[in-house]
């Protein structure tokens, strides 16, 4: 036998070797939970392990609201950029805190205009951005999501801003010269608000087999913007009153709040890890997701 044969002969073993290792660690894959898998991952960095073989980059880990990506999610070791999502939901939280202390008229304040800043700089243009770069690192959810929602807020700066396109200003009558609060008006914002609520219950359908605390996020989020336009289309009183209806912006509001820390938590997540936190959040996953079926099928197995 020449010795290009036996180089050949030798290449051959090896990837007959490197295909029965792959089968190994498949089997090893489907019979490990989520957080197994997971640990394991981790000692494979350190060269032990079922997983030590294994590229670990392109693996995919359980979904969970510090990634802002509700299906299975790449590794982020070896990632040229950074997590976008933290920033997004930061801004995003901020500026509906503020928002929905004033529609829930927190220490006597009712209008809104204070949210101008924040919808401009923060929840528009720094969410906008951070939209973007979920895209460049290939989320599409995310991309969607924080895009849409720097677009929302830019354009809530935009209809509070005095003066400036005076979209106001056009619904405004001899009762009311400045347009905000006329019947005209809230009925207009109540339109401009449900449109956002049907967005967000596409967004709400696509987060049933995340995590609750990410479920949670864009369902109290969807709460919000639907209690928020029917306080505008139905006023007090009726529908040629100026004054929208109080009990469901308060109740916006609340569900606003709670939006608001869910959405900071779902970016604490996504910021701490084992670098800069003593403790990793604890996120639950739906019975009926990947991580929740392959408890109970781990379950099952010890119960045998």
């Amino acid at each position: 036998m020449s010795a290009a044969e036996a180089n050949n002969v030798g290449l051959e073993k090896d990837v007959e070797a490197d295909r029965a290792g792959a089968g190994t660690n498949n089997t090893v894959n489907h019979t490990m939970s989520a957080e197994e898998h997971q640990i394991a991952q981790q000692a494979a960095r350190f060269g032990y392990g079922p997983l030590a073989h294994v590229n670990t980059a392109e693996s995919r880990l359980p979904a969970f609201g510090g990634e802002f990506q509700p299906g299975l999610y790449k590794p982020v070791e070896g990632r040229k950029f950074a997590n976008p999502a933290p920033l997004g939901l930061s801004a995003f939280a901020l500026t509906t805190f503020v928002l929905s202390l004033v529609n829930m008229s927190t220490r006597g304040l009712t209008v809104p205009n204070i949210v101008v800043g924040l919808a401009f700089g923060y929840g528009g243009l720094v969410q906008l951005l951070a939209g973007m770069w979920e895209m460049a690192v290939g989320n599409t959810f995310g991309a969607t999501a924080l895009s849409s929602y720097g677009g929302f807020w830019i354009a809530f700066g935009i209809t509070l801003t005095p003066g400036g396109f005076d979209i106001a200003g056009q619904f405004a009558t001899s009762a009311a010269p400045s347009g905000a609060g006329t019947p005209a008006f809230n009925n207009a914002m109540g339109l401009f608000l449900m449109g956002w609520f049907i967005f967000t219950t596409i967004l709400v359908l696509c987060t049933l087999r995340s995590t609750v605390a990410f479920f949670c996020l864009f369902f109290f989020l969807d709460l919000t913007f639907l209690l928020l336009g029917l306080g505008y289309l139905y006023n007090e009183g009726g529908p040629d009153t100026s004054a929208p209806n109080t009990k469901l912006q308060k109740a916006g509001g609340f569900f606003g709040l709670l939006a608001a820390f869910a959405a900071w938590y779902n970016a604490f997540a996504g910021m701490a890890d084992d670098s800069n936190s003593f403790f990793v959040v604890p996120v639950a996953h739906f019975p009926w997701s990947a991580t929740g079926r392959a408890r109970r099928e781990k379950t099952k197995r010890e119960q045998v």
